[in-house]
């Protein structure tokens, strides 16, 4: 086997030629019709994010509250300095800013982030004050301030902070998950530099180690959530740690300032969280009806009137109202259908979700006019569409319908980034990434956070539906402070509700609901659009698991194990793993710890060995030969992860609806995106690098896909559009020696969004070698070919539940047979499109097996991350040939596109 490991990267260079990638502006430029920055809805605002990180325009400092730097007076002045700041990371934590500066080392590598090491202090043993430090910055106005109202707003701090400008206390904040607006316009320097300074305290209870319950909640779930405190705070409760991550947490408990910073100007009135809520007419879908509101603020001392101009683009909507404000008064104005005809819109375009149709958006924008003066500005995007769920199923699962027509769920669990490293191009690579998997459903997990605007601006855009799932656990306790707690769900709510993606509230994840605070009045008027429920496992959604590695047979076998393959209902919580590159293991470890594996090491990046990673996945990755070296196990635990993930994808899509032996509704997968770097991989890395898992998945999910079942030996062909689908699917059995030893088709012919299931019975031949392969062509009644899948398949008998048997698990050693081949390929770069096109030609009489390609920077020849592949990790039968394109997000100097794969020579290839 070849293998594109870092010294085959590093052989000398035969072919390249210097490829200059695109970059598309932060803010304007998109791929695939997705932002590639955030949909601003504020002009002329000053975004203060750091130099260092972020790439911003402003150098912040931290500096840790001590006798010297005790008072914000002191702090906030232009003359402070002090010899014990550091260069700091905003949006961004302590501890992060601590990382950057090397006081500490890398958490996600080794062990440094294991409390028994003591590497990096705990909160637990060093006390509050440790963590609780100034963030201090200098800014200044631009000319758009002249004579305006200065307004600062903080998005999101954790826990508590002080606010200091200019040696002037100009408010306080509380709670993770609300923002902070101050009027500064009387404390800010018009013509010099002004001195920002934020005091931030971490949460009010850290929470400790000792674990609350004497055994675990639920079947296969370790003890969560430390001692259970943690929940007394309104915060990210996993930073104390959970059974899928680092099961000790984050030491400084992510305390920091983890969103934006912002300050605009108002001409003394200002327009704040404008909301349309729309309306469509069920079940004609002929009729959507607006309701326009936003929160007005008189910053001044006098009496104000004027109008409020609202205007929708596509809709005709343009009016206005008459508004009269009181010395420094808020108020919230509503613009209703009642008053205003053109409100009640015929025939709306319709937002629906990934391969239903389209996405389409509406923009609102709202100015406040006084004296023929425009005061301020604001918009928001919004769709036509209505989400809605019930439960009048056989089962009484819970079913989700999107303008009126019922939606299977191929959804998953978000989770954040462990540390709150988050930056827009992480969050645009994990998107691109998620569409590119077909996904259609996100459910935000209790223990983590709100995700960003921009987050779900790409939602919006793809056509993916979320849950918000707030803060509270069954494994935690409840916040201290229930008020602050209900403050925070409500300004979460003002800035997510005009998101065509938010389709359901979820108060607490697995807590009983007779111990939960209650937001549903708060949903019901600040919303009221969306469905609730107060726990994540009641009313229709069941329990979750499996959520670690399983024989994939088990899928297939409902009597796998003692609650079945658990495939029926509506599932949020279902999932397994899939090992991560080379290159990304040497990213988190020794090279001594990977192999042979260090189990202390590994069980660490495994949630403490909770996926089974070196119990259970190590032993599937020997199926398919003795493992003698890192690069044969990382591999090999390739194909590992491919068919596990590509079996729970397909076995759920064969019970939806009341077409499979069991009766579901969707799934929302466990769990979607690497919160640390792991040894229990997911379709990506932390280091946003992908794996096999993410191309299997959008196998998968094609919307025309047709999937073999390993247990039945049938054929059935899904369809996810809303079109009849007639054409014809093929199969053709090959041996290890690429001897076509069965063929058969049969016409097909597949209703609107449904499955056809066992349309083909397969008779698989006696004499197959211990090997085989499987392959599925889709052609329309065009005779054009939809979609193909590639199935490997081994002779061992299938011996139940509890068995490590079957032609998905064992028996793949001969694989190790195939001959030695090199591709034929070639690779364009196009300056229009940005874009790499890399053909791949088998012109061998073998098969060409798992095929990987990467762009790699020519110079250290690492792969370059993010990278977004239309395809990866496929197999070429003799004769046939693939187009690929690349995309990337960063500008290179030079670009060398690599080549290799289970059986592959590796090549380098010239880019033209």
């Amino acid at each position: 086997m070849q293998h594109l490991s870092e010294s085959s990267m590093k052989i000398k260079v035969l072919l390249i030629l210097v490829s200059l990638v695109f970059v598309a502006k932060l803010h304007g430029d998109s791929v695939k019709g997705l932002s590639r920055g955030p949909f601003l809805a504020q002009k002329d605002a000053l975004v203060l994010r750091s130099t260092d990180f972020h790439n911003g325009q402003y150098p912040w400092q931290i500096i840790r509250r001590s006798s010297e730097a005790k008072d914000g007076v002191t702090v906030s002045s232009l003359k402070f300095s002090s010899p014990f700041a550091y260069d700091a990371i905003v949006p961004g934590t302590v501890l992060n800013s601590l990382v950057h500066n090397e006081v500490y080392p890398e958490p996600y590598f080794g062990l440094n982030n294991a409390k028994e090491e003591s590497i990096i202090p705990d909160i637990t043993d060093v006390g509050s004050d440790f963590y609780t430090y100034w963030f201090r910055t200098e800014f200044e106005l631009s000319n758009s301030f002249l004579n305006k109202n200065v307004i600062l707003k903080l998005d999101g701090i954790n826990y508590r902070a002080e606010i200091w400008l200019n040696g002037n206390e100009i408010g306080s904040m509380a709670g993770m998950f609300q923002r902070g607006f101050f009027d500064i316009t009387d404390f800010v320097e018009r013509d010099g530099k002004n001195v920002l300074a934020v005091l931030v305290r971490p949460v009010d209870v850290p929470g400790g180690f000792k674990n609350k319950y004497k055994k675990a909640r639920a079947v296969g779930e370790n003890k969560n959530g430390g001692d259970g405190k943690i929940g007394n705070n309104v915060s990210m409760l996993m930073s104390v740690g959970w059974d899928f991550t680092f099961s000790d947490g984050i030491r400084d408990r992510n305390t920091g300032i983890w969103k934006d910073v912002v300050i605009y100007p108002v001409d003394q009135v200002e327009l704040r969280d404008p909301f349309v809520k729309s309306i469509l007419s069920m079940p004609d879908m002929d009729t959507s009806t607006q309701e326009i509101s936003v929160e007005i603020i008189n910053h001044s001392n006098k009496e104000t009137s004027g109008k409020i101009n609202a205007e929708i683009d596509g809709m005709n909507v343009k009016i206005n109202k008459s508004v009269t404000l009181k010395p420094h008064e808020e108020k919230l104005v509503k613009l209703s259908p009642e008053e205003f005809k053109s409100l009640i819109y015929k025939s709306p375009k319709l937002w629906w979700p990934i391969n239903k149709g389209p996405q389409n958006l509406y923009e609102m924008k709202l100015s406040f006019v006084s004296d023929g003066v425009k005061k301020d500005t604001c918009k928001t995007r919004f769709a036509v569409r209505n989400i809605s769920s019930d439960r009048k199923t056989p089962d009484q699962s819970r079913q989700f319908y999107v303008n009126g027509r019922p939606v299977f769920l191929h959804g998953t669990n978000w989770i954040p980034e462990a540390m709150l490293r988050k930056t827009d191009k992480r969050m645009y690579a994990e998107m691109r990434y998620t569409q590119q998997a077909g996904i259609n459903f996100i459910r935000f997990w209790a223990g983590g956070i709100a995700e960003s605007d921009y987050f779900f601006d790409l939602c919006d855009e793809i056509g993916i539906m979320v849950s918000m799932e707030f803060w509270l656990t069954g494994d935690t306790e409840l916040p201290l402070d229930h008020d602050l707690y209900r403050e925070n769900v409500a300004d979460t709510i003002k800035t997510i509700r005009n998101h065509p993606s938010l389709a359901y509230y979820i108060s607490a994840n697995e807590r009983n609901t007779n111990n939960i605070v209650q937001i549903n009045d708060l949903i019901e008027s600040l919303d009221g659009t969306r469905g609730y429920q107060e726990a994540s496992e009641i009313k229709g959604i069941h329990d979750g698991s499996p959520y670690k590695y399983v024989n994939p047979m088990f899928y297939y076998d409902d009597t796998a194990s003692e609650r079945g393959s658990r495939i029926n209902g509506l599932c949020p919580e279902y999932g397994t793993s899939c090992l991560p590159t080379l290159e990304c293991l040497e990213e988190m470890m020794e090279k001594k710890d990977i192999w042979p594996i260090n189990k202390k090491v590994w069980d660490y990046h495994d949630g403490g060995g909770f996926h089974d990673i070196v119990s259970k996945y190590v032993p599937a990755m020997q199926q398919y030969g003795s493992i003698e070296t890192a690069e044969e196990m990382v591999w090999k635990g390739q194909m590992v992860g491919a068919v596990g993930y590509r079996s729970i994808w397909e076995c759920w899509t064969y019970n939806r609806g009341n077409n499979g032996d069991r009766f579901t509704t969707g799934v929302w997968f466990w769990y979607h995106n690497s919160p640390t770097r792991q040894v229990c991989g997911r379709m990506w890395d932390w280091s946003l690098e992908p794996t096999a898992a993410l191309y299997f998945s959008q196998d998968a999910h094609e919307p025309i896909h047709a999937q073999y079942d390993f247990i039945k030996n049938s054929v059935s062909v899904n369809n996810e559009y809303y079109n009849k689908f007639a054409g014809t699917v093929a199969i053709r059995v090959f041996d290890l020696d690429m001897k076509l030893k069965y063929q058969d088709s049969v016409q097909v012919s597949v209703d609107s969004d449904d499955i056809a299931n066992d349309v083909m019975e397969v008779d698989l031949p006696t004499g197959l070698t211990d090997v085989h392969f499987i392959r599925l062509d889709v052609i329309d009644s065009d005779d054009k070919p939809v979609s193909d899948t590639f199935y490997w398949r081994s002779n061992s008998e299938y011996k139940g539940k509890g068995t490590y048997t079957g032609p998905l698990y064992a028996g793949f050693s001969d694989l190790e047979k195939l001959s030695q081949i090199e591709l034929t390929a070639a690779a364009v770069y196009d300056y229009d499109d940005g874009k790499y096109c890399v053909t791949i030609k088998n012109q061998t009489n073998a098969l060409a097996f798992m095929v990987r390609i990467v762009l790699a920077d020519a110079n250290t020849g690492r792969p370059v991350r993010p990278v977004f592949y239309s395809d990866n990790y496929f197999s070429l039968l003799p004769g046939e040939e693939k187009v690929v394109e690349i995309e990337s997000f960063d500008k290179l100097s030079s670009s060398v596109v690599m080549i290799d794969g289970w059986n592959i020579i590796s090549q380098e290839v010239e880019i033209k």
